[in-house]
């Protein structure tokens, strides 16, 4: 057990990284092509590490990793791309944390998990969070803040949802297929819009090495590692980095892009 709780903790460093790198590049190369570059990055990597394991692409579970690829990665890092545009990156590394709350609700639904309680408790004190978040935090809680904070949670939402599907594929799929499979059918459905974006994307040297970070390290390598430990441990087990996913990814954007902890981040934490 102490080894998997090892491997959340650097899951959730990496992950923390991408909410800073989401708030510099988005405004650069545009939310959509932003999300599509990741993905498409991820899975040239991913790709690259099959062929070298040589594993084999799981073509008969298209439909599920399609499911897979739209709820667990192309839908949440595209509103939490477009939510960058608006939102300092602390505010989007809090309201990630919400994903464990639906990710409960999910993996109740599903029986992947009991709803307990405290579990319940803890899915209003999230939707209290976020409020607290909106109201209280440095920019005025305008109509256009108020869309940004809405679309991230309902990227977390739908990536919490994802937790117990994966649970049961990597039941009967190998990890790194899975993660492959996905991020290739994520980036085929982000391509209309990452084509809207690209006349006005600016492709600076930083913006492209936050994609190459992104989509190797933040997207290929942590979602391998993810569902790798999503084998050994229930599903919100494996949300549980989500809150370590939060400390990271409010720390990261103090240090790098300068951001400040006030009172909305304090209280919504």
């Amino acid at each position: 057990m102490f080894h998997h709780n090892l491997q959340l903790v650097a899951l959730s460093a990496l992950w923390g990284t991408s909410f800073m790198l989401t708030r510099f590049a988005a405004p650069i190369l545009g939310p959509n092509l932003l999300a599509a570059l990741r993905m498409g990055m991820a899975a040239v990597a991913l790709a690259c590490i099959m062929h070298r394991l040589r594993l084999r692409w799981p073509i008969e579970h298209w439909r599920e990793l399609g499911l897979l690829a739209l709820l667990g990665v192309a839908a949440p890092h595209a509103m939490f791309a477009w939510s960058a545009l608006y939102m300092p990156a602390g505010y989007s590394a809090l309201l990630y944390v919400t994903s464990v709350l639906f990710g409960a609700l999910a993996s109740a639904w599903m029986k992947e998990e009991s709803l307990t309680g405290p579990k319940l408790a803890g899915c209003v004190l999230g939707i209290v969070g976020a409020a607290f978040l909106v109201q209280l935090g440095p920019l005025d809680p305008s109509p256009r803040l108020v869309m940004a904070v809405s679309i991230a949670i309902v990227g977390a939402a739908v990536s919490g949802m994802s937790a117990p599907m994966l649970k049961r594929a990597v039941t009967r799929m190998d990890p790194l297929a899975i993660t492959a499979g996905m991020h290739l059918i994520a980036f085929v459905l982000l391509l209309p819009g990452a084509i809207v974006d690209w006349p006005r994307a600016r492709f600076s040297a930083g913006a492209l090495a936050a994609v190459f970070v992104m989509g190797t390290f933040t997207s290929g390598i942590a979602w391998w590692l993810y569902a790798r430990i999503m084998r050994h441990v229930s599903p919100l087990v494996a949300l549980s980095s989500t809150f370590m996913i939060t400390a990271f990814g409010v720390l990261w954007a103090v240090l790098f892009l300068g951001e400040t902890l006030d009172t909305g981040i304090y209280l919504g934490g």
